[in-house]
């Protein structure tokens, strides 16, 4: 199972993700660090989609050898999320805006998203975990 934390930089996708994994016995790829390994700083449009087919990857390994995966991305536009391909959506929207002008400028809200998340709080991860593995 592909799961898919999303939403802008700063609206606490990683702190999710950090949470969540543990629960979920999954494998957890962030954004930043997969960046980093790839040594692939490019936010221009292509090198966000490089970055969604990068991340579409790791976790189509992970899903294929039957892992519950979760990747923590900013997926600023319908085609990044759609390359991804979740299985499942987690939008963090919690935050109106990023501290990045050009990301601002491109993020198009998700039209169809599994959970919603409008304010960080100390619960959310158990209540999104507990109803990803009623399904698992």
């Amino acid at each position: 199972m592909k799961i898919l934390i999303m939403g802008l930089p700063g609206s606490g996708k990683t702190y999710l993700a950090e949470r969540m994994q543990p629960i979920l016995k999954a494998a957890w790829y962030n954004a930043d660090k997969v960046r980093e390994m790839a040594n692939d700083w490019d936010f221009s449009p292509d090198g966000r989609i490089r970055q969604s087919l990068r991340m579409k990857s790791l976790a189509d390994f992970e899903k294929k050898h039957g892992r519950i995966v979760i990747c923590d991305f900013v997926c600023p536009t319908f085609e990044t999320k759609n390359n991804f391909d979740p299985d499942i959506t987690i939008w963090m929207d919690t935050i109106k805006f990023g501290r990045y002008e050009d990301t601002n400028k491109m993020f198009e809200k998700p039209k169809n998203v599994d959970f919603q998340v409008t304010e960080m709080n100390d619960t959310n991860h158990h209540t999104i975990a507990k109803e990803i593995l009623k399904n698992v």
